[in-house]
């Protein structure tokens, strides 16, 4: 807004203001007669001050609108002044920019320039450098691993003369034991040869031997009387023995067994060695021909055999009470006993008709091993009051040793509490003497004589 306008504002202003100090100081006295006046000259003054308000307006809108015109001109202006003025600075700015960009670039160019050459120069010699080293190094590995291929093959040449050596004496070694071995292992062979030999001669005189009837019973009599002496001592069995009184028969072997009549007469138990060895060998020969017809003839001529052995030795040797009510039948050969198990039914017929029981080596072992138990059984039943007087003797002496043993209890006792005291009076003195300098070792045994050193109480020293 310029000063033009500000002028015709504060003039109206001032118009207004007279106006209303001249109303108010021209009022009458008298309200009602003047009051028409009053109004007349309201009535020009407000049409007057209208006109001129209505004036001033148009003149002040006139003013503004120039006002207006102008301040747009000449914010146009400024405008347009300003811009020019920025566009130059702003183009003076980027020319500097740009020279100073220009320039930076030259630099950086040039820093650039040096740097790669600088690094070149460095690599070229780090290059060189490696390339000398790599140089170096090759020279000393090659010649090192010269010396060491040398090295290992003479390494390797000691070491194969010396494994050949080794595998040569090595060998050398083992092929004698080899042979050593083979050869002894060969005079083992000829050794066993002749054993066998010797043996197969052995065995036709056995054959022989046992072909004839009494040589036989020598033979199942000496095994049963070696089975017998393992097993139970001379005065449980007895040979030769004639178990029927006032009979001239005598079995092989009787073993003793506790009677319990009056007399004390024991009583026996028969064993007599049977060893039908024909019809054995004739049924084994039957088996190995694969022949079942004349298998079946031999081994029923066994069985009759054995029937009729145990109908012997029943008829012969058994004498209720003087013997058991049965016998026992020992046939010396495993093989022999085993075909005689075979037969169905031949045992329980020997035990229901004749009271005759079969035994083998291994079967009579266990069976003489029951009856040394029951020996034992019955000698600590006799010796059982023996027993029972020695432990009511030992009872007696250990009550008589249970009073003493109180008694050096009690004495025990004493000491101990005697001791106690002593140790007690020991403390007393000892504390009473603490407060008294020790003598040297010397003046103690001057002024003590019959002491020796190191008898004192531990409280004394």
């Amino acid at each position: 807004m310029s000063d033009s306008s500000v002028v015709l504002i504060a003039l109206a202003v001032l118009n207004l203001l007279v106006l209303a100090a001249l109303w108010l100081r021209s009022k009458p006295a008298d309200a009602s007669a003047q009051q028409q006046e009053q109004q007349t000259w309201q009535q020009q003054n407000f049409e007057a001050l209208q006109g001129q308000t209505e004036r001033l307006a148009r003149e002040l809108r006139t003013e503004i609108s120039q006002s207006g015109v102008q301040g747009r001109q000449e914010a146009m202006q400024t405008l347009s002044l300003f811009q020019q003025s920025l566009l130059q600075q702003s183009a003076e700015a980027t020319r500097t920019q740009n020279q100073q960009i220009d320039a930076l670039a030259q630099q950086l160019a040039l820093l650039q320039k040096s740097l790669t050459d600088s690094l070149a120069q460095q690599v070229n010699a780090l290059s060189e450098a490696n390339a000398r080293r790599l140089t170096e190094m090759r020279g000393t590995m090659e010649t090192q691993l010269a010396q060491l291929q040398q090295s290992n093959a003479a390494k390797l040449d000691e070491m194969r003369q010396t494994v050949d050596e080794k595998l040569q004496a090595t060998l050398q070694a083992r092929l004698g034991e080899s042979f050593k071995q083979v050869a002894d292992r060969l005079e083992q062979v000829h050794k066993g040869l002749g054993e066998m030999h010797t043996l197969a001669q052995g065995v036709g005189d056995l054959k022989h031997l046992l072909t004839n009837v009494k040589t036989r019973g020598m033979f199942g009599e000496a095994q049963l009387g070696a089975l017998l002496e393992q097993v139970l001592t001379s005065e449980q069995y007895a040979e030769q023995v004639a178990t029927k009184p006032g009979d001239k028969n005598r079995v092989d072997f009787a073993i003793r067994l506790p009677g319990r009549s009056d007399s004390g007469q024991p009583v026996w138990l028969p064993i007599d060695a049977k060893f039908p060895n024909e019809d054995y060998e004739r049924l084994l020969e039957a088996q190995g021909r694969a022949d079942p017809v004349q298998a079946e003839l031999c081994a029923k001529a066994l069985e009759n055999r054995i029937k009729l052995e145990a109908k012997s030795i029943a008829d012969k040797y058994l004498e209720p009470p003087h013997t058991t009510d049965f016998a026992v039948m020992f046939l010396p050969t495993e093989g022999l006993y085993a075909e005689v198990l075979r037969r169905p039914g031949l045992m329980e017929a020997l035990q229901r008709d004749h009271r005759v029981t079969l035994a083998g080596p291994t079967n009579l072992m266990a069976m003489l091993n029951a009856l040394q138990m029951g020996f034992r059984t019955l000698a600590l039943e006799k010796r059982s009051s023996e027993v029972w007087q020695v432990l009511g003797a030992v009872k007696t002496e250990f009550g008589k040793f249970g009073d003493v043993l109180s008694k050096v209890r009690n004495q025990t006792q004493t000491v101990l509490n005697t001791l106690d005291q002593a140790q007690t009076r020991s403390n007393v003195m000892s504390r009473a003497l603490r407060q008294v300098d020790a003598l040297p070792e010397a003046d103690a045994q001057a002024l003590l004589p019959g002491v020796l050193p190191g008898s004192l109480p531990e409280g004394d020293e």
